[in-house]
């Protein structure tokens, strides 16, 4: 198992809109690390995914 996956996690949050986009990545994430040979191109996408993830996450939170 990759030790990115642990940084998908997404239960712990309270809020339901950020549980709800986070949870796609995770499940994306869990998928591509399943399916991927265990090299540094796939973990260079997984870190990139993390970071799309976290980028989604502050759009949810974005205050104008």
């Amino acid at each position: 198992m990759n030790a990115l996956l642990q940084f998908f996690a997404y239960e712990h949050l309270r809020d339901q809109a950020l549980r709800d986009i986070s949870k796609r990545f995770h499940d994306l994430a869990h998928e591509l690390a399943a399916t991927l040979p265990a090299n540094a191109e796939s973990t260079t996408a997984l870190r990139k995914l993390l970071e799309a993830k976290d980028c989604a996450v502050r759009a949810v939170l974005f205050k104008a």
